[in-house]
């Protein structure tokens, strides 16, 4: 099938990547019944991207004819007789009217209808919005036959959640092959320690038996010797093995770290965070009550105050310090033993602890360690508390950014709209007053904003 390049300004261009077929068309009939047969109609719609009808409509449209296309066989009929030259320049003319970008010439658009009833073309290249002129007589056809609507936010958003969660359990099957592997190379390593220290303690033995026989003849007394020699020989070919595995790592590495150094990190980790604390509620002047409720709020979100938590802190910042990949740190995460909120406040707080202005640039630098912690859309809930129990004890310049944050989470899909209205509506039937309700509030609103303009 011969190919032409999309567009009469494009005819010339030799690398254009747009292509339609040529038309072809048929005479039927006679007298009174003749008509014009666009053979290949479906082909060049399916090229243009463009319902067959529309440009079937079209011709007749301009030559004041009856036209049809059946949508059941594909043939397309314009009655009397039309030469294939006249049609190719009238279909050149809808292609400049409802295919190409009004912007930059490019004919990847799609047709949408406004509210208004009016027609507009999307370019996927550019991003322009052409708008189509309403007094031709295609575009109540247009309007009462619209095209059929791509695949909404919605369903592009679940595609590419079953993409990440294809990925993330290829990912898991990989850690599994490697733990696998590792096992299989410390065995060996065990087995062959094994194997040397069984040697060692035969070679003893041969050389007690050599002793017990130096009591006796000078013969056998030289004879002793050379075994004690060869004996000699063979310890010192015994290779002592230290066990390097990641798990023998980590357990020395925590018989190293002392109670009491661990301590003294907490401290200057969580002194300053109180200073902050009482800093914040002297500026905006919190009454007692509210300074209890952030308290009950951070109570509730961390689990435990006091050395659990500290430890815990210090042992997800101790991981992190060791460079952890995301898959690492969500293997890691799962085998705690503390309460998932707890965790997820903890690793939140270890995260970004210190961060003031661009808290929201921080959070889309680590959005993939975010991400190891949510388990499923619960998770999502634990994450928007941690948020909240870190916003009230973080510096003002991060409290402000709370709906930037909030923005970049959903746009990573990290977070769904119907589970961030459900914290946020929690939250004020609950009476609370808090600032990062309030500034979370105009990002709320426009997540509701949209969601009814996509019903409508």
């Amino acid at each position: 099938m011969a190919l032409q390049n999309i567009g009469a300004s494009n005819s010339n261009d030799a690398f254009y990547r747009y292509k339609m077929p040529k038309m072809i068309t048929k005479i039927e009939g006679r007298g009174n019944g003749i008509k014009t047969n666009i053979v290949n109609m479906v082909d060049i719609a399916k090229a243009l991207a463009r319902p067959a009808s529309y440009t079937t409509k079209y011709f007749g449209c301009e030559l004041g004819a009856q036209s049809k296309f059946d949508e059941k066989t594909g043939i397309s009929l314009v009655n009397g007789a039309h030469d294939t030259v006249k049609l190719a320049a009238l279909l050149e003319n809808f292609i400049k009217k409802y295919v190409q970008c009004y912007g930059c010439g490019n004919p990847e658009t799609e047709i949408i209808i406004t509210k208004t009833q009016m027609i507009t073309l999307k370019c996927a290249a550019c991003g322009f919005v052409s708008d189509v002129d309403m007094r031709d007589k295609l575009t109540t056809f247009i309007v009462k036959n619209p095209p059929e609507q791509k695949k909404g936010a919605k369903d592009k958003k679940a595609l590419r959640r079953a993409e990440k969660e294809r990925l993330k359990e290829g990912e898991a099957a990989d850690d599994e092959q490697k733990k696998l592997k590792k096992d299989t190379k410390k065995k060996g390593v065990t087995a062959s320690k094994d194997a040397s220290t069984a040697k060692v303690v035969a070679s003893k033995k041969k050389a007690g038996r050599g002793s017990d026989g130096d009591h006796s003849t000078s013969p056998a007394r030289s004879q002793d010797g050379n075994n004690a020699a060869d004996d000699d020989e063979e310890e010192d070919d015994v290779q002592w093995l230290t066990d390097t595995s990641l798990e023998a790592a980590k357990q020395r590495f925590q018989e190293q770290l002392s109670a009491a150094t661990a301590d003294m990190v907490m401290l200057s980790t969580l002194e300053p965070d109180k200073e902050k604390k009482q800093q914040k509620a002297k500026k905006e002047g919190l009454t007692n009550g509210n300074v209890k409720h952030e308290e009950k709020l951070g109570a509730d979100q961390n689990g435990v105050q006091g050395s659990s938590y500290s430890k815990l802190l210090e042992e997800i910042a101790a991981n992190l310090r060791k460079g952890l990949a995301p898959s690492q740190l969500k293997s890691f995460l799962g085998s705690l033993a503390q309460p998932p909120q707890e965790v997820m406040t903890a690793l939140f707080e270890v995260l970004f602890v210190g961060v003031g202005k661009g808290f929201s640039k921080e959070v889309s630098k680590k959005k993939n360690y975010i991400a190891s912690a949510l388990k499923n859309e619960d998770s999502q809930i634990l994450l928007l508390r941690a948020i909240e129990a870190f916003s009230i004890k973080c510096s003002p310049d991060a409290l402000k950014e709370v709906a930037l944050v909030l923005k970049v989470l959903y746009d990573g899909d990290l977070l769904e709209e119907e589970n961030i209205v459900q914290w946020y509506d929690e939250g004020v039937a609950c009476g609370k007053n808090s600032q990062v309700l309030k500034n979370a509030k105009p990002f709320v609103e426009w997540l509701q904003s949209a969601e009814s303009e996509e019903e409508e």
